[in-house]
């Protein structure tokens, strides 16, 4: 349980108790004229709290993560607030990413077999006061270029910018709530299979000259813009022309309900 559900849940059990004892009779004062006040009481002290202690969870976390002999890696990144760059980084041989976490991260890191298993969140947290003075969750990371990966990404209202031209991603997962999220999918990794889940966001999917790519996309009240000069439509899919004999392409699917998506 997350310990601030902890902090409001005695308030609730106090102002319970409170009113228990009037309706046995056993207090001699009008309960429902406290209860007020005491929430106020109760909201001033999470405020002042969260700006004395919310520094400490303001910090930028620098954490480097080794690949620890695999050569390959599945990545699940869960982000919901704040920015989001993933690129292709300056990671040493032996490490699989790095980068500046806003808020700290809650690492798992887990070999399987020849793959590496990697979970990154942010960490459950006594006093998450996006009020505070300073408080971020931007996270910045950079991923070694060399490595073939699958990326599993869940963002929620905050801003994500994939620049993965220079990445070897063979498989992109992309759910997302309320963000806008710009997306620059891989130049040089073969084949990517793309998936993109959104519900009121903005997407927009670049795709490198050169890259191929088969499109389709499932939406409610959406706007769909794709470029059809060099992704015409051909039922409901739009299609490069060359998709099947290209050297480099992406397959991709989007849902989307009430947001916008771009493609180019």
């Amino acid at each position: 349980m997350r310990r601030s559900s902890l902090f409001w849940g005695a308030i609730l059990l106090l102002a319970g108790v409170l009113l228990l004892l009037d309706n046995l009779g056993i207090l001699d004062v009008d309960v429902w004229s406290l209860i007020w006040p005491l929430f106020l009481i109760a909201v001033g002290v999470w405020f002042l709290l969260g700006t004395v202690f919310g520094k400490r969870f303001s910090q930028s976390e620098h954490v480097s993560i080794p690949l620890a002999n695999a050569s390959r890696a599945r990545v699940r990144i869960n982000h919901g607030a704040g920015r989001l760059n993933i690129f292709a980084g300056d990671a040493g041989a032996g490490d699989l990413a790095e980068g500046d976490f806003g808020g700290g991260l809650d690492l798992s890191a887990r070999p399987n077999g020849d793959t590496l298993d990697v979970s990154l969140g942010v960490p459950v947290q006594f006093f998450p006061m996006f009020w505070s003075p300073g408080y971020s969750l931007d996270w910045s990371v950079g991923f070694n270029r060399n490595v073939p990966l699958s990326l599993n990404l869940n963002t929620g209202a905050g801003e994500a910018r994939l620049e993965l031209a220079d990445l070897n991603v063979s498989d992109l997962r992309l759910q997302t709530g309320a963000s806008s999220s710009t997306v620059t999918l891989p130049a040089h990794a073969g084949s990517t299979h793309v998936e993109v889940e959104s519900g009121a966001a903005a997407v927009n999917l670049r795709i490198p000259e050169g890259v191929a790519a088969r499109i389709r996309v499932r939406s409610g009240l959406a706007g769909i813009s794709v470029d059809q000069h060099r992704f015409p439509r051909q039922g409901e899919y739009y299609q490069s022309p060359d998709y099947d004999t290209a050297s480099n392409k992406a397959d991709i699917f989007v849902q989307t309900g009430v947001g916008s998506v771009d493609v180019r």
